[in-house]
């Protein structure tokens, strides 16, 4: 796969990552935020950096991408630390689930003002609690960024005998990327998993799915040998969606797989309606109302113009790069990733781009999620058993195999760096391979359990810990009078947007989905 590294490592090097990071705003008391965003943030509609995702309190942070892992961890330091320069007494719960919620009501929907993009946002965002409820919307994630180095992509396109435009070879290899991470993708949530237990209110509004767990203590439920409770079938899984077979063969049936369900009736959600007494209760009655209701552990993605769709972007200029979206906030760190992590994913991003993938059967496909949910739920069982090629094989040495493809392209990483930053972070995950108490879904319950803290107990302290951990750390005047600058630049953009004639939001939706969206 990879003997040409020997003669040139420091091709894999310069890709860019960026990192986008959920987390729940939460009061004084331990419970979700009531509160409005704040305007000292600035727009969370226009925003670049500081953004919001379902809930009025789930705060997004983003970087932007660069070279170096350490610039973009850096940047997103800087992000944390001027938000909670603005948070008053409030602090960013560092779990992936949610506590300090007492059912569907206390969540507040996420608000984006009075321009039809905003209330589009909004109105999905109301589609997505008629259909799933609110709970689920407050879960956390940390979405991982990655495009490929330009003269790696050049290198592999002459390689290969230039049969095709470099722009469709770059197409059909992140997509070839994109099948092998569905293949392995397991292995994220046993190394980095951190959702093995949930507060029992978080089934205030679900009660039935609690006979699914154990008790852990009195306010908290759990699998033993969960890894990612996150990425299981309590999260954004639905039964509309399990029966969606969404192409990642090409780039061509991907975005026509995907616009299918956007554009296919859905009795069940026909049954809400679209606009009831003059209110909006979704986009529309359709299997998915946009793109990004399909949840996936990896997403294609092109940067959008104003107001174009994701598909649209994807077939006007192909893929720029993947969004990795498998990975739980870590309790153990005040960002919620490390740079080991980061590097390690790095790594094995790569790794899927330089393997064979062969197209994605529907059978495959099952298999895939099948071994996904094993590990979600049971990843650190003793001798679990996951499915390759059609045959039983143990979670533990399918991830040695993986682990010893990886080193190669780690050792060429390493190259361009002081140290041998990237092998050393593949050593870590070794040793999490070959003792499962070692990761972070296993020690969360193990210092929980030599505590006496239920989960919640255990997050607001950790969560504490970094709220400290940031007021300690000062901004320079420069870094805060430029985040400054972008809040007020963003509240002036979307005051503009608000004030600029617009036709009726029924006519602008029916633009957007047509591809034509009219904004003035």
């Amino acid at each position: 796969m990879t003997h040409w590294l020997i003669h040139h490592p420091s091709l894999l090097s310069g890709g860019l990552k960026g990192i986008e990071k959920e987390s729940l705003r939460i009061n004084a008391q331990g419970q979700i935020s009531q509160l409005t965003h704040p305007n000292a943030l600035g727009s969370a509609l226009t925003h670049a950096h500081i953004t919001t995702d379902y809930s009025e309190a789930l705060i997004e942070l983003i970087t932007a991408p660069h070279v170096n892992i350490q610039d973009t961890l850096g940047e997103l330091q800087h992000i944390h630390q001027f938000v909670y320069e603005n948070l008053g007494e409030e602090q960013l719960l560092c779990a992936s689930m949610p506590c300090g919620i007492d059912g569907d009501e206390s969540i507040r929907i996420a608000e984006y003002g009075d321009s039809n993009i905003g209330r589009m946002k909004h109105v999905y965002r109301h589609g997505l609690w008629h259909r799933y409820g609110r709970t689920m919307q407050a879960i956390a994630g940390i979405h991982f960024n990655y495009s490929v180095p330009d003269p790696l992509w050049a290198f592999l396109h002459a390689k290969q005998g230039e049969k095709q435009s470099l722009d469709a070879f770059k197409n059909a290899a992140y997509f070839g990327l994109i099948r092998n991470f569905q293949r392995i993708g397991w292995l994220i949530l046993y190394l980095f998993g951190a959702s093995p237990a949930i507060c029992k209110n978080f089934f205030k509004s679900r009660p039935a799915l609690m006979a699914q767990f154990e008790e852990f203590d009195n306010g908290t439920l759990y699998h033993p040998y969960a890894t990612s409770l996150r990425m299981s079938d309590i999260g954004y899984k639905s039964k509309n969606q399990a029966n969606l077979a969404i192409d990642y063969n090409t780039l061509e049936g991907y975005i026509q797989s995907l616009s299918a369900a956007i554009s296919t009736p859905y009795p069940e959600y026909e049954q809400i309606g679209v606009q009831v007494a003059g209110e909006y209760k979704q986009l529309n009655a359709n299997i998915l109302q946009i793109e990004n209701e399909f949840y996936s552990i990896m997403r294609p993605k092109q940067i959008a113009q104003s107001c174009e769709k994701p598909t649209a972007a994807l077939r006007r200029a192909g893929v720029a790069y993947v969004e990795m979206r498998a990975l739980d906030l870590n309790p153990f760190t005040p960002l919620g990733i490390d740079a080991p992590t980061a590097r390690f994913i790095e790594a094995l991003l790569l790794t899927c781009l330089l393997t064979e993938s062969p197209n994605i059967t529907p059978e495959e496909l099952r298999i895939n999620n099948h071994n996904q949910l094993t590990v979600a739920n049971n990843g650190r069982a003793p001798n679990v058993q996951l499915i390759k090629a059609g045959e039983n094989i143990s979670l533990q040495m399918w991830a040695n195999r993986i682990l010893q493809d990886m080193a190669p392209i780690c050792h060429a990483l390493d190259e361009n760096e002081i140290g041998q930053p990237y092998s050393e972070a593949l050593a870590l995950q070794h040793e999490l391979v070959e003792n499962a108490q070692l990761t972070p879904s296993a020690k969360m319950l193990s210092v929980m359990q030599a505590s006496h803290q239920p989960f919640a107990r255990f997050a607001l302290a950790q969560s504490a810990t970094h709220k400290a951990f940031f007021a300690s750390t000062t901004l320079d005047d420069a870094t805060r009078q430029r985040f400054n600058t972008l809040a007020s630049d963003s509240l002036l953009k979307q005051a503009a947007l608000e004030s600029a004639p617009q036709p009726d939001f029924g006519q602008f939706l029916h633009h957007y989905f047509l591809g034509n969206p009219r904004v003035n």
